[in-house]
């Protein structure tokens, strides 16, 4: 136990040590969250409920790109170089090293909640309930285990930059698609129905129902499952055939 909650430890270090990580998980968040309510989109008829909804727009952003660039680059680098290798001859067993991870990747999400959730009531005075304010960042965190499993998936490319360039197109196709640049409403008609399948607008969804004083729809938690599961399936797969080879 001793020696997981000091990987853990490490995790957590070299993560906040990341300057990669602090500028998109943390710093275009909320620079994106300032612009889009205090620059443009001024003029919506109910502020506080676009702050609000915004708020969790850049959370689930932030949280989603986390998972599938920092987590997924992270485990191509360490097994190009050969930190991976290196780990299986320590007495920490290849599962405890796994989980050390996704433990220590959730509490930087929950850091990143936290320091997006105080900049929203800084910027703006957002106003949510406690209970809102706690099934919102649970829902979050909950909810971003699709994307923890894609960035195990982007884990198992050969090469960084390759995992690097890959990640990056996905991440922003999925938020841009997914409605965390801007309300899916705007989109034609076709577009809305195709992306209310994609797993980051499910994401944001449920997000968006706990801010408006509802709950997460039971297709957004069944949608969720299903790409959890996909993922997963196939990031083991193929890193078992590594394995073999």
């Amino acid at each position: 136990m001793n020696m997981w909650i000091a990987q853990c430890k490490a995790e957590i270090t070299r993560m906040l040590r990341n300057k990669y990580f602090v500028f998109w998980s943390l710093f275009m968040p909320i620079l994106f969250y300032y612009i889009f309510t205090r620059v443009v989109n001024t003029g919506v008829a109910d502020q506080e409920a676009w702050q609000a909804h915004y708020l969790m727009s850049m959370t689930t952003f932030s949280v989603m790109g986390s998972s599938i660039m920092s987590l997924g680059i992270r485990l191509v680098q360490e097994r190009t170089q050969g930190w991976t290798l290196y780990m299986r001859i320590t007495p920490l067993s290849h599962t405890a090293y796994f989980f050390a991870k996704m433990a220590s990747q959730t509490l930087i999400h929950l850091f990143s909640i936290l320091v997006i959730f105080v900049a929203g009531i800084l910027l703006n005075g957002v106003s949510l309930t406690v209970g809102v304010w706690i099934m919102s960042a649970s829902w979050i965190l909950v909810a971003s285990t699709p994307f923890l499993a894609l960035g195990t998936l982007v884990g198992t490319m050969k090469r960084v930059d390759t995992a690097s360039g890959v990640s990056n197109v996905i991440y922003m196709v999925l938020a841009v698609c997914g409605g965390m640049w801007m309300p899916v409403e705007v989109f034609p008609d076709l577009m809305q129905r195709i992306v209310k399948w994609l797993p980051s607008y499910n994401f944001g969804n449920g997000a968006w129902e706990i801010a408006a004083g509802h709950v997460p729809a039971g297709n957004s938690i069944f949608i969720l499952i299903g790409y959890s599961i996909i993922f997963m399936l196939v990031s083991n797969y193929i890193r078992r055939k590594q394995e073999v080879v």
